[in-house]
């Protein structure tokens, strides 16, 4: 059974930083594309950045310069580097992955859209 479990988060200062780990487990061949989504309390869902399958990544402008996305295709990680947090960036993340796994019987399954449990990410003084 495949899951994305995140780590990281908590309650940081404005100007400090975070980092959040997303990990797929179970039998995962590959993380073929992986989302960074937040929402705030009363706001839509956006998303706030985007690995792609061979590196290449996008950010919302809002986090631009500030957030980096990064992979370890070895562990089958994701991680969101945050700096320079700031109090708009309150939110629960949340990881969104495309996922290709060994289902048994020599058969792969890719499935576009398994979900972290999401992670509190709260920047206050």
């Amino acid at each position: 059974q495949v899951q994305l479990v995140q780590s990281g988060g908590g309650l940081v200062q404005p100007g400090g930083s975070l980092r959040l780990s997303c990990v797929a487990s179970g039998d995962i061949f590959s993380i073929n594309h992986m989302d960074w989504y937040r929402q705030a309390p009363g706001k839509e869902r956006e998303l706030v950045a985007t690995i792609t399958e061979n590196g290449s990544v996008k950010y919302h402008d809002s986090v631009k310069g500030r957030f980096t996305v990064s992979r370890d295709n070895v562990n089958h990680m994701v991680y969101l580097q945050m700096n320079s947090l700031m109090p708009e960036d309150t939110a629960v993340y949340y990881c969104n992955g495309d996922i290709t796994w060994y289902a048994g019987r020599g058969i792969y399954d890719r499935k576009a859209d398994f979900w972290g449990q999401g992670t509190q990410v709260t920047v206050s003084s």
